[in-house]
């Protein structure tokens, strides 16, 4: 991973629509379409359907406000509402090994129907959440912000 691999800022809300609008009347960002889907997804508890429901900024840099899910890794974080940081991933297997090698543990984790990775959360001691998403995924991704 690289710093340039970075893609988005990750903000986990109770409320997306306000914090959406807020930023948009604050900063001037505009939004792409909420997006809504359930995707089984690996908890240390083990798997489970997660229905997500987030917005990705149209405006630079990029940020993604989500639906809070209770129970889940995405609960709000207090203080700066900073949750997560997204990046490309070109080594989707080799990012992972590095960030447990360095000692971040796997949060969340999902596959897609073809079986390959969709999306990682890792957490380490101190900071944000990482989350890799393979660079295959970016067409898709850039055409919502479109």
């Amino acid at each position: 991973m690289r710093a340039a691999d970075q893609y988005h800022v990750g903000l986990v809300v109770d409320d997306p629509e306000a914090e959406r609008r807020q930023l948009s009347e604050l900063l001037g960002y505009a939004w792409a379409d909420v997006i809504t889907a359930t995707v089984e997804v690996w908890l240390p508890a083990g798997a489970r359907d997660v229905t997500f429901s987030f917005a990705y900024s149209r405006t630079t840099p990029r940020l993604e406000v989500v639906q809070a899910v209770p129970g889940t890794p995405w609960e709000p974080v207090a203080g700066s509402g900073i949750h997560h940081l997204g990046f490309w991933s070109d080594d989707f297997d080799g990012d992972v090994a590095d960030l447990e090698r360095r000692g971040y543990a796997r949060e969340a984790a999902a596959v897609g129907p073809d079986g390959r990775p969709m999306f990682a959360f890792y957490r380490g001691a101190t900071g944000p959440r990482i989350e890799l998403v393979p660079t295959a995924s970016r067409p898709f991704l850039e055409q919502l912000w479109s």
